[in-house]
């Protein structure tokens, strides 16, 4: 039986007050954690478009998602055993900061082979810090972990400040996106080394092969709760992934303007449903909490589908529900995850989530997506928004199946904290 996640290794008292200082530094951190992957993940579609590689959409984020399975669970294998997860953060971070910053003379240039190297490489050091920083926050709060989603709402509003000002500053298809981003994960790689230290939760554990690929966490899977969430989850980040790589495109089809600015409005919702959180679990528990976190995916395309024959304020609606969908959804799962995984595999566990969501699903999402794409909306490209009613079915669908299963398969009752 899986067991609680304790706070043996927080960097506070496990019992007392909360250590205000410690809470101020992982509030700055989710900040900037995400003010770096909003400032560019959410219109490198649009960038690479403006720039003559349209034709490459798909890949790069087919890239980013194979970098995302590649890269956290040896991550969180390295981080369990043999390095302070503050300074993986740190280290993390600073070579995507290098990364990153040298994209936008080659995109420039042309050099697309290049380009998406980059992009991949990018996404290798800076895909594991996603699971990262919420197994560090998690841990710092110790017994306090109920504090937690008032923490991660700064994830968000990190976002939604990133995109509002590269939208502001006329950047939303320039390849400035990409200094902005290298300069903000710059800035969190030192922020990194302010917070607490905690050793490695698997120090002196001996080093197995298998651990590259989180082998050990495959015991997790005993929990059917766990494997029910990993296999929805993995069904829903399809959904995500085609969300991400082709929502700036179509909102352009649809004659918007300031997209950065327009998509920012979703992470202005999560800012509303992340303080509703803790209400949704103790009112309708994890199970229905995450039912509306997943099964609203297909309410969301549906509604682009609405915005694209016409009701523009579809669009706009669909891009809102962006904060239920993504808060009852990844924060609850991390949260869950939390409860049940042994502090050994913490990091790991929390690898795993963002392998499905950030990994596999977002690389089904973009291949499918992609060659749909290619296929049926490029072809049509002059009947306008219309032309992609085809590609965004698909998260319809899924959205009704992810339901289904969720509803027949996930325990009705969970385990207490």
């Amino acid at each position: 039986m899986i067991t609680a996640v304790d706070a043996r290794y927080s960097g506070q008292p496990i019992e007392g007050k909360i250590h205000r200082p410690t809470v101020a530094k992982l509030v700055a951190m989710m900040f900037l954690e995400f003010a770096v992957f909003g400032s560019w993940f959410a219109t490198l579609g649009l960038v690479l478009s403006a720039n003559g590689a349209a034709s490459v959409i798909g890949q790069a984020y087919f890239l980013a998602a194979i970098a995302a399975i590649v890269s956290p669970l040896f991550m969180g294998a390295v981080g369990d055993r043999h390095l302070a997860p503050r300074n993986l953060l740190c280290l993390l971070h600073a070579a995507s900061a290098a990364v990153i910053a040298c994209i936008p003379s080659v995109l420039q240039a042309g050099n697309w082979p290049l380009t998406l190297t980059l992009i991949f490489v990018n996404m290798f050091f800076f895909q594991p810090t996603l699971g990262l920083v919420n197994a560090i926050a998690l841990v710092d709060l110790g017994a306090h972990q109920r504090i937690f989603p008032y923490v991660r709402v700064f994830g968000p509003i990190g976002w939604a400040s990133a995109g509002f000002l590269v939208g502001s500053m006329g950047l939303s298809a320039s390849t400035g996106v990409f200094y902005f981003a290298a300069a903000s994960s710059a800035l969190l790689s030192l922020v990194a080394l302010t917070l607490p230290y905690n050793a490695p939760p698997g120090a002196g554990a001996k080093f197995s092969l298998g651990d590259l690929i989180g082998a050990k966490a495959f015991v997790l899977f005993r929990d059917r709760r766990f494997a029910v969430l990993m296999g929805c989850a993995l069904l829903t980040s399809i959904s995500l992934g085609i969300y991400n790589t082709f929502t700036s495109p179509f909102l352009a089809a649809l004659g918007l303007k300031n997209v950065a600015g327009v998509m920012a409005l979703g992470q202005i919702s999560e800012l509303v449903f992340i303080m509703t959180i803790p209400w949704a679990i103790s009112r309708i528990g994890i199970k229905w909490a995450l039912l509306l976190g997943m099964g609203l995916w297909g309410v969301r395309f549906a509604l682009f589908i609405l915005a694209a024959h016409g009701p523009i304020g579809a669009a706009f609606l669909s891009v809102i529900l962006h904060g239920v969908c993504s808060d009852y959804f990844i924060v609850i799962a991390a949260m869950f995850i939390a409860r049940c995984a042994p502090p050994q595999f913490a990091a790991q566990a929390q690898s795993w989530l963002v392998l499905m969501i950030s990994g596999f699903g977002a690389a089904i999402g973009s291949a499918v997506s992609g060659r749909i794409h290619g296929s049926l909306v490029i072809p049509h490209a002059a009947q306008g928004a219309i032309a992609w009613v085809p590609l965004l079915l698909v998260p319809v669908v899924l959205g009704a199946i992810t339901s289904l299963v969720w509803i027949v398969l996930f325990p009705a009752k969970e385990s207490p904290a």
